[in-house]
C-alpha cells in the first residue's frame, strides 16, 4: 500500500528517537496534563513550558520548523474559545455591536482566550513529537505498559490499521477513475469543445465514489476481521514482552517528572 505520508513517524538518528517509547509516551502525557493545569495568564511558565518543548525538538532532530507547521494547522480550531472573550466579566477593552446586540471583550476574557490558544498549541507540540519519534506499535506497547485499558488500546490499534486500508481502497478508486477518464488528443491548435463538468455533476459523482468507497472498505474491514478470527484473535494483540526499564529511561523519566512538577507547582504558587 503506497500510504506511507499517513504515518507521522520519521526515522533519525537523536536522542529522542533512542528513548524507550514507554518514557517518551509517559513523559508527553505529563507534559499535556502539566500544560493543561497551568493557571490561565502565567505567561513566565508557558514560556518555561515553551522552551522545554522547543529544546526536546532540537533533540530530537526533527526540525523546528516541521513541528510549528503541523502545529498551525490545530490553530484555527482555537477559535472555538472566542466566545471567552465576551463572556467573562472584567476590565472592559472594545464593544461589538452586531444588530441590536453589543458584545463587550474583557481583559480578562482576552488573556483566558490567549491562554486556551497558548495550552493547545503547546500540548500539539509534544504529541507531534511523540508520534513523530515513536511508531505506532511501541506507542500501543507503552500503552500496554501503563495499564491502559485493554480495549481502549485494541481499539486505536484497529483504527489504525483500517485507517490504511480506507486509504488503500480510495487510492484504488482513484485509479480506476483516472482510467475510465482517457482525454482526447487534440490537433495542434484546436479548440477544446468538451463542455466544462458543472459543480452538481461533480458533486454528484464525489457523492458516489464516497458511497463506493464505505461499502467496499466495510466489506474489506469484515473479511479482514474474519481471517484475524481465525487465527487465533480474542481482542488482544499478542506481543513480546518489553525488557525492564534502563538506568538511563528511569533517570530520564525522573528528571522530565520533576522539572514538570515543578513548573506545574510555580504556575500554581504565584498564579493559582
Amino acid at each position: 500500500m503506497h500510504v506511507h505520508y499517513l504515518d507521522p513517524h520519521r526515522t533519525l538518528n537523536s536522542p529522542v528517537h533512542a528513548l524507550d517509547g514507554r518514557v517518551k509516551f509517559i513523559l508527553s502525557v505529563a507534559f499535556i496534563l502539566t500544560v493543561s493545569l497551568t493557571p490561565f495568564a502565567a505567561w513566565p511558565v508557558y514560556i518555561l513550558l515553551f522552551a522545554t518543548v522547543l529544546s526536546v525538538e532540537i533533540l530530537s532532530r526533527l526540525g523546528v520548523g516541521y513541528v510549528l507547521r503541523r502545529a498551525s494547522l490545530a490553530l484555527p480550531f482555537v477559535l472555538a474559545a472566542l466566545p471567552l472573550v465576551f463572556s467573562i466579566e472584567g476590565t472592559n477593552l472594545f464593544s461589538v455591536t452586531l444588530g441590536t446586540w453589543t458584545l463587550t471583550a474583557s481583559l480578562e476574557g482576552m488573556e483566558r482566550f490567549v491562554s486556551v490558544g497558548l495550552k493547545s498549541w503547546l500540548s500539539i507540540q509534544a504529541a507531534i513529537v511523540l508520534t513523530s519519534s515513536t511508531s505506532f506499535p511501541d506507542l500501543l506497547q507503552a500503552m500496554r505498559t501503563v495499564r491502559l485499558p485493554r480495549l481502549l488500546v485494541a481499539m486505536f490499534g484497529l483504527m489504525w490499521r483500517y485507517l490504511f486500508v480506507l486509504a488503500d481502497e480510495a487510492l484504488r478508486l482513484l485509479r480506476a477513475r483516472a482510467a475510465r477518464s482517457g482525454r482526447p488528443v487534440l490537433p495542434a491548435g484546436g479548440a477544446d469543445l468538451r463542455p466544462i463538468p458543472r459543480l452538481v455533476w461533480r458533486a454528484q459523482v464525489s457523492g458516489g465514489m464516497a458511497g463506493n468507497l464505505f461499502l467496499r472498505a466495510f466489506e474489506r474491514s469484515d473479511r479482514i476481521y474474519v481471517a484475524m478470527l481465525s487465527r487465533g484473535y480474542d481482542g488482544e494483540v499478542r506481543s513480546l514482552p518489553l525488557p525492564p526499564l534502563a538506568l538511563s529511561g528511569w533517570l530520564t523519566l525522573a528528571g522530565g517528572l520533576s522539572v514538570l512538577a515543578f513548573l506545574l507547582s510555580l504556575g500554581a504558587l504565584f498564579w493559582g
